[in-house]
């Protein structure tokens, strides 16, 4: 039987929100077993918001939680390095509405999870076992999970521009996949959509620092790809941070 997992010690960081453009400081820490993943306000006396799907207020540029009318944003590239950690509960402190951005990927966080370590807690993990296929679609998007005897992820995006087009990955999220393959991807983002954006308040932390800035030719940042298809695995990224607000770890393929 496989145990539950927790950090050996507790490790800390501070950034720059995406879309406050705030300093933000976290800190993760252990939890008991069947903790999960919860966020504490610092800032607002130690207020507690469960990394759930309960707890999920919108999704539009940023996964946002609510409880009881305080929100917390950014949270899915944290959540997806807890996930592809394989930890299972973890407190999660944060000084302001919104989680450091770091460089636009989940390296910071990994190698975070890294330096304090995991170990392992007396009761067993849960998991979610898919039993049948489920597909949901939306305009051109779709999204199905399937029985699979370990948690895959198989993605293919298509987008109209020279350095994405098609692309087509799968990965099995074990031995390390995720921050190997996965957790050094960036986020990304169109010249053409950054006026809008800021209009609407948000991405005023944004920079060439923690974001690709696609151009219709190409990009703007002079450091190119960490990886040829570096698009299709930050959406992999945000697909396990995302899927990491069920509770539990997923055996099947998405």
């Amino acid at each position: 039987m496989i145990k539950q997992t927790t950090l050996a010690a507790p490790a800390e960081t501070s950034g720059t929100g995406l879309h406050t453009a705030v300093t933000v400081h976290l800190r993760l820490l252990p939890a008991p077993p069947d903790t999960g993943y919860v966020f504490v306000r610092t800032d607002l006396g130690g207020f507690e918001i469960p990394a759930t799907v309960e707890s999920v207020a919108h999704c539009s540029y940023a996964t946002t939680l609510m409880r009881t009318g305080v929100m917390l944003s950014t949270v899915e590239h944290l959540l997806a390095a807890l996930r592809g950690a394989l930890i299972d509960n973890a407190y999660i402190e944060v000084d302001n509405l919104e989680l450091p951005i770091m460089d636009g990927s989940s390296e910071a966080f990994t190698e975070m999870i890294e330096r304090a370590g995991i170990v392992e807690q007396s009761l067993v993990r849960r998991a979610l076992l898919v039993r049948e296929r489920v597909s949901v679609e939306q305009g051109n998007r779709r999204i199905q999970v399937e029985p699979a005897e370990t948690f895959e992820i198989d993605c293919m995006i298509d987008f109209p521009h020279p350095l994405i087009g098609r692309q087509h990955l799968s990965v099995e999220m074990s031995n390390g996949a995720f921050g190997r393959e996965i957790s050094p991807a960036r986020t990304f983002g169109f010249t053409e959509e950054i006026e809008a954006l800021r209009r609407a308040n948000l991405i005023r932390g944004g920079s060439l620092d923690n974001a690709i800035v696609l151009t219709p030719e190409g990009m703007l940042n002079e450091t190119g790809l960490r990886f040829p298809d570096e698009f299709v695995r930050h959406k992999i990224l945000d697909i396990v941070g995302d899927l990491a607000l069920l509770g539990m770890p997923i055996m099947g393929r998405v």
